[in-house]
């Protein structure tokens, strides 16, 4: 399943990197794809929705990044979508603390 979602997703953002400008139609393109391969996963319907939403907003809105190419930005916005999404960076250390056992 994990397989399946990263190659569909190295596709798109392939896809992507081939543009040397991302426009809206772009953008939202790539992001229904993402949609497809997320809900493929198994993906509540209503987390990809909420999910592409926001990612589709923040790509459209966002001045690309000097130092980022337009697909590098794409996946700079998933990315962190990904890992907010899945609760963060600090939630994941305090789990991982509180989980913790002496031996």
């Amino acid at each position: 399943m994990f397989e399946n979602l990263t190659d569909r997703l190295e596709g798109v953002f392939k896809k992507l990197r081939g543009h040397g400008k991302l426009t809206e139609e772009n953008i939202k393109d790539a992001m229904r794809e993402v949609r497809v391969a997320l809900l493929e996963a198994d993906v509540n319907f209503k987390v990809a929705r909420d999910f592409v939403t926001t990612v589709t907003e923040k790509a459209i809105g966002r001045e690309v990044s000097k130092s980022l190419s337009p697909g590098q930005q794409i996946i700079k916005i998933v990315h962190e979508e990904l890992v907010s999404l899945l609760g963060g960076l600090q939630n994941r250390s305090s789990w991982m603390a509180d989980n913790l056992s002496l031996l």
